[in-house]
C-alpha cells in the first residue's frame, strides 16, 4: 500500500484518494483496491473514473505506464454493479485490446474487482486457444463480460446467437491507435455494429491518431477528452520549449541514442549488457527473425554466461509467449528479446533499461516500448541504436516531444564476430537463423514509415552482415544486382555453406534426406529439358541490341522487386509463414 507520506516520493500519485472521489466508489472496489496496495489515484485515474461512473463517454491521452488499466476496470465494475442483475449470456459490458498479452494481464487485473461482483461471468477469449474450447465454456457457464481481441471476440460473437448484447452498458478500447494500426478496423466495425448505441464508451491510448479521432467520432458520444502529461520540472532558465519536449514521456524516464555502424551494433550491445548486469532489460529488434537469431547466439558468448536471456515473439506458440512473458516477469534481472509484441500495455514489473536495438518500423511505437519502463513515477532509461544515416530520427522525434541525449561508443568493446562465425561454423541451425535475419531485417527496413529518414536503398549489406556475424552474403536480389553497397564485408574463406550441419542429429538426418531428394529433382529436370530450347532463347537474346537487352532486364528486376513486395505483405498479413516466404523468394536454398 502507498502511504500518505510516500506521495511526495511518488510523483505519478496525485494527493487524492480513491474514497473521496465523486462518485463515491463501492466499499467492495474500495476494500479490494486497498488489498491490492493502491490507495491514491493517478493522474489519469482522478480524472476519468468519475466521468465514467458519470455516465461520459472519454477518449483518454495519457502516457504509457500512467494507470489507465485501473481508470477503465474500476469505472467498469461500477456501472455493472448498478445494472440489473445480467441472464446468463446477456453481455453487459466489453474489453478490447490488440494483443494477446495485453488482454491477459487486463484480466489478471481485472479479476479481484470482477470478484466483488457476484452475478457477473466474466471471459477471456483471445488467440492460442480452440475457438471450441470457448465456445463451450460460454454455453456451459455463460458469459457476462468479454475481455479479448478483435480477432477472436467477433469470432465468437458471429458464431454465437445466443450472445445477447442489446443491454451492453460499457465498451473499452484499450490501445486505440495500436488496434487500427493491426489491422482490425473490420473486426471492430462488426462488433461495435451488434452493440447498442446507448451505451458507454471509453478509448484509452498513449497516442491519439487521426485514426482513433475518426473512430471517436463514429464510436463515441460527446466524449470528454483527457489529456494527462508528465510535469517536468526544469531549472528556472529552462526554455518552455524544452518542458513541452518532454511532456510526451514519462518524467523519471531518460532516453539516449547511440549512433554507431551496423558492424559495430553486437559489440556496442554486449557492452551495455555487460555493464549492466544486475538489471532487468528489454532489447526490441525488428522482426521475429531476429529475435530468433540473437535468443540463439547471445547465450553462446563468453561475455554473457550466466545471463537470463528469454526470447518472445508473435509467431511463437500461446503457451510459449506466455511462459516466457512469465519467466521475464518473476526474474529481478534478466534480458527479454522481442519484437513490439511486448511493446504496448504490458506492465513487467521492474523494467531498468529499454534498448531499441532496431528502432520501430511504426514512430508511434517509440513512445510505448520505452514506457516499459520508468512506470507510475519510478526511474528508468532507454536507449536506442542508430545507424549514421539515420540521425534525423533524432531531430523528429524532438518534434514529436520526445527528447533524446546522444550517448558515445564504448572504445572498451571486445571483439565478438569471430565468435558468433565459429557458433554458426558448429552448428546450421545458428547458420540459417542468421542469413533468415539478415534478409528479414532488409525487408522490414524497406517498409519503415519514416522512409525519408530510413532509406532502405542506403543500407550497407556488407556492413550489415557482419555484424550479423554471417559466414557468406546471401545471393538476394540486392546484393546480386549491387544495388546496395557490400563493402565492409569479408567472407569466411574455403567454406562450403553445404557442408555444415545441424547440431540435432534428427534435423541432420532431415537435411541429408532432402539433399537426395532435391538433388534427384533436378537431375530429372535437366532430362525433360530439351537442349534446342534453350539455345533458341541464346540465339534471340544475342539477337537484340545491347539497349533492348538492358530494357528486358530492368524489366525482369521490377517484375521480382514487385513480386518480393507482394510476398512480404502476405508475410505481414500472416497468409504465410517465414519458411514458405523464404522458399517463395528463393532465399532458402541460400542456406
Amino acid at each position: 500500500m502507498v502511504a500518505a507520506d510516500d506521495t511526495n516520493a511518488n510523483k505519478a500519485l496525485t494527493s487524492t484518494r480513491f474514497s473521496d472521489l465523486n462518485p463515491k466508489l463501492s466499499d467492495s472496489v474500495l476494500e479490494a483496491l486497498t488489498i491490492s496496495g493502491f490507495e491514491f489515484c493517478t493522474p489519469v485515474q482522478a480524472a476519468t473514473i468519475p466521468l465514467l461512473c458519470s455516465y461520459k463517454d472519454v477518449a483518454v491521452d495519457a502516457a504509457t505506464g500512467s494507470g489507465k488499466t485501473l481508470a477503465f476496470v474500476v469505472p467498469l465494475v461500477e456501472i455493472l454493479r448498478r445494472a440489473p442483475p445480467p441472464k446468463l449470456n446477456q453481455v453487459m459490458g466489453i474489453i478490447i485490446s490488440p494483443t494477446r498479452e495485453l488482454a491477459s494481464q487486463i484480466f489478471k487485473v481485472a479479476e479481484p474487482f470482477i470478484s466483488t461482483l457476484s452475478n457477473v461471468r466474466p471471459m477471456l477469449l483471445v488467440g492460442g486457444v480452440e475457438v471450441k474450447d470457448d465456445l463451450r465454456k460460454i454455453e456451459e457457464e455463460g458469459a457476462n463480460l468479454l475481455i479479448g481481441t478483435p480477432g477472436r471476440l467477433n469470432d465468437i460473437m458471429e458464431r454465437l446467437d445466443m450472445l445477447d448484447c442489446r443491454n451492453l452498458e460499457i465498451l473499452i478500447l484499450d490501445e486505440a491507435d495500436r488496434l487500427l494500426d493491426m489491422g482490425f478496423q473490420k473486426q471492430l466495425s462488426s462488433i461495435i455494429s451488434c452493440l447498442p448505441k446507448l451505451r458507454r464508451t471509453g478509448l484509452f491510448s498513449a497516442t491519439q491518431t487521426e485514426a482513433v479521432e475518426e473512430l471517436s467520432k463514429a464510436g463515441l458520444r460527446n466524449p470528454v477528452r483527457v489529456e494527462v502529461r508528465a510535469e517536468v520540472k526544469g531549472s528556472k532558465d529552462s526554455t518552455s520549449t524544452q518542458q513541452i519536449a518532454s511532456s510526451r514521456t514519462p518524467s523519471g524516464l531518460h532516453i539516449e541514442y547511440l549512433q554507431c555502424e551496423a558492424d559495430k551494433k553486437p559489440l556496442q550491445l554486449i557492452d551495455l549488457l555487460t555493464k549492466n548486469k544486475a538489471r532487468k532489460i528489454i532489447i526490441y529488434f525488428m522482426t521475429c527473425a531476429c529475435v530468433d537469431y540473437w535468443g540463439a547466439v547471445l547465450p553462446l558468448l563468453s561475455a554473457l554466461k550466466g545471463f537470463s536471456l528469454i526470447p518472445l515473439h508473435g509467431k511463437m506458440k500461446q503457451s510459449a509467449r506466455e511462459k516466457a512473458l512469465s519467466s521475464f516477469t518473476s526474474l529481478s534481472s534478466g534480458i527479454l528479446l522481442c519484437t513490439d509484441v511486448a511493446a504496448r500495455g504490458l506492465d513487467i514489473p521492474g523494467v531498468d533499461c529499454i534498448i531499441q536495438y532496431d528502432p520501430p518500423q511504426d514512430p508511434n511505437v517509440f513512445v510505448h516500448r520505452v514506457g516499459r519502463t520508468a512506470r507510475m513515477g519510478r526511474q528508468g532509461s532507454a536507449i536506442v541504436f542508430l545507424l549514421p544515416k539515420e540521425e534525423a530520427y533524432v531531430e523528429f522525434l524532438r518534434i514529436r516531444r520526445i527528447p533524446l541525449e546522444e550517448r558515445k561508443c564504448s572504445d572498451e568493446v571486445p571483439g565478438i564476430i569471430p565468435e558468433i562465425r565459429a557458433a554458426a561454423i558448429k552448428d546450421r541451425d545458428i547458420m540459417e537463423k542468421g542469413l533468415r535475419a539478415f534478409v528479414s531485417y532488409i525487408r522490414a527496413y524497406k517498409e519503415h514509415h519514416c522512409s525519408f529518414i530510413f532509406r532502405w536503398k542506403e543500407l550497407e549489406l556488407g556492413k550489415l552482415g557482419m555484424g550479423c556475424g554471417l559466414l557468406q552474403l546471401p545471393c538476394v536480389p540486392e546484393v546480386k544486382r549491387h544495388s546496395l553497397s557490400i563493402e565492409g564485408f569479408v567472407p569466411v574463406p574455403d567454406i562450403n555453406l553445404e557442408e555444415i550441419k545441424f547440431k540435432d542429429k534428427s534435423r541432420e538426418k532431415q537435411r541429408k534426406k532432402n539433399l537426395v531428394v532435391r538433388k534427384a529433382a533436378k537431375e530429372e529436370e535437366k532430362k525433360k529439358k530439351p537442349k534446342a530450347v534453350s539455345k533458341a532463347a541464346s540465339a534471340v537474346l544475342r539477337k537484340k541490341t545491347a539497349k533492348q537487352r538492358r530494357a528486358t532486364q530492368s524489366t525482369d528486376d521490377a517484375d521480382e522487386l514487385e513480386r518480393d513486395y507482394r510476398l512480404l505483405k502476405k508475410l505481414k498479413k500472416g497468409k504465410i509463414d517465414e519458411d514458405e516466404f523464404s522458399k517463395l523468394t528463393g532465399t532458402e536454398d541460400l542456406l
